[in-house]
């Protein structure tokens, strides 16, 4: 047997409406300006002292990374500092020898961030002959460079000043670092990259910084051309 259906009592369901307290225009409008805020301070602390993303626009560390990688970084206690300005302080950890480092090119601070390898301390003694690079007297194993090293502008043997960081390109044929233009001060040191996150073999032009046509267009043609994502190297880490 089929039962009736059940009636709404309208009158009741229209005075329980009309009890529910109306929110003011004003009111709502505060509500979300103080979650939009929230929201914001949340990312702005998370990209000025945990994270943030960059892109390698340069051959200068193949093969260890390549022109179009998509690298997450980790600022967790190497740096702090405000997103969007050049304002930051370092903080209490420091990088080991060969480890790879994103920092503020100390003779252009202004320009975009350098990623290159930690090869000597504060302290150490550098130099390079026959091919190589010496620390402190030592011959240092380099199983990830590209080529031979070559001292170029740099007067061998060379003392790392305190405070003070000596770094080059995994590329060494076609790396401008500290043996053109000295060592990295550890106050212009901000992270340290933790994963390739996206890698795609597109124009070298179009990573380059203020080339945001370029850029559009090299994502664009990864949707439409999914070959030129370097799958493999997604995910890898340091």
């Amino acid at each position: 047997m089929r039962r009736p259906l059940k009636r709404w009592n309208v009158k009741a369901d229209e005075k329980k409406k009309s009890a529910e307290p109306k929110i003011p225009v004003g009111k709502k409008v505060q509500r979300e300006i103080i979650a939009w805020f929230w929201v914001g301070l949340a990312f702005l602390l998370i990209n000025g002292t945990m994270g943030q993303a960059r892109v390698i626009p340069s051959g200068s560390m193949e093969n260890t990374l390549l022109i179009g990688d998509h690298l997450i970084m980790s600022r967790i206690g190497y740096d702090a500092g405000v997103p969007f300005t050049n304002w930051h302080v370092p903080l209490w950890r420091n990088p080991k020898r060969q480890q790879v480092i994103i920092f503020k090119p100390p003779f252009a601070p202004d320009t975009p961030d350098y990623v290159k390898r930690v090869i000597g301390l504060p302290g150490d003694t550098i130099d390079i002959h026959d091919g190589a690079v010496w620390v402190n007297g030592k011959k240092l194993v380099e199983k990830y460079t590209n080529g031979a090293s070559e001292p170029y502008e740099l007067r061998t043997p060379y003392k790392v000043p305190a405070d003070c960081y000596f770094v080059m390109g995994d590329n060494r044929g076609n790396s401008y670092d500290s043996r053109f233009w000295g060592c990295v001060p550890r106050k212009d040191i901000i992270g340290t990259p933790v994963m390739i996150y996206m890698s795609l073999d597109s124009p070298p032009g179009a990573w380059d910084s203020g080339k945001i046509q370029e850029r559009f267009f090299a994502y664009a043609n990864a949707i439409l051309h999914p070959r030129i994502v370097r799958w493999n190297r997604i995910f890898r880490t340091f």
